[in-house]
């Protein structure tokens, strides 16, 4: 592990997932909030709650875990890191399904939890990050393009795991019929595929661009194919 930044490295023993998690996100706390480490695991705590409630299908700690490596793939080519780190883990911290909301109340609830303990300029760029995520439009700040591709990286995946993806957050919307799910599900994809690219940074572009590109193909034409428009 990386002393400075609490970041896996080739070189760490191997560490319990769980146990690890918590040693990163309170030594991320710790080194963001002036030192603050009283919080720090009872933070850790309410967040994994969020992230594990009964509803919840996609939207959990497993696309936390997912974000955070892609993360450290992509960290070193990052203003702060830091940042968008505290960012990821936030990000989804209120999620309920067809809510409108739910970034915006994820950032409040960051801005609540680290109080005046943290930064008011880290907390805003905080928040400014989290916002990203709405994924309304294309982000134009560096930061805020890595973690909005970081987001969606998952349509980059090989076809099976993105189309389980796709199932697990059609999952959250239990009480939702397909013909109430899916025409807007279908307007959201068709913003992505208009894109001229559709990850924001080189990064993510040379690793994941032709294979999300053909994935997101593929959804939107099996969605065509069912009678969706």
């Amino acid at each position: 592990m990386n002393e400075r930044s609490g970041r896996l490295t080739d070189s760490a023993l191997p560490v319990e997932e769980s146990a690890w998690e918590r040693m990163r996100f309170t030594a991320l706390w710790t080194r963001s909030l002036r030192g603050e480490s009283v919080m720090a695991e009872t933070i850790y705590d309410r967040l994994t709650k969020l992230y594990g409630e009964p509803h919840r299908h996609y939207h959990t700690l497993n696309h936390i875990r997912h974000c955070l490596r892609e993360f450290d793939r992509a960290a070193a080519l990052m203003a702060d890191p830091d940042t968008v780190e505290m960012a990821l883990w936030f990000h989804d911290a209120i999620y309920q399904p067809g809510a409108k909301d739910n970034e915006r109340r994820s950032a409040d609830l960051f801005r609540q939890w680290s109080g005046a303990r943290a930064d008011p300029v880290f907390q805003q760029r905080v928040d400014d990050l989290i916002m990203a995520t709405t994924h309304q439009e294309p982000p134009d700040q560096g930061d805020a393009k890595f973690l909005v591709d970081i987001d969606l990286s998952s349509f980059g995946l090989p076809w099976e795991t993105c189309e389980r993806d796709g199932r697990l957050i059609r999952a959250e919307f239990a009480g939702v019929t397909d013909d109430q799910y899916y025409p807007g599900h279908l307007r959201f994809l068709r913003t992505l595929q208009d894109r001229a690219t559709f990850f924001c940074t080189t990064f993510f572009q040379q690793r994941y661009e032709l294979v999300a590109r053909a994935n997101l193909a593929r959804i939107i034409a099996n969605l065509r194919a069912r009678g969706y428009r």
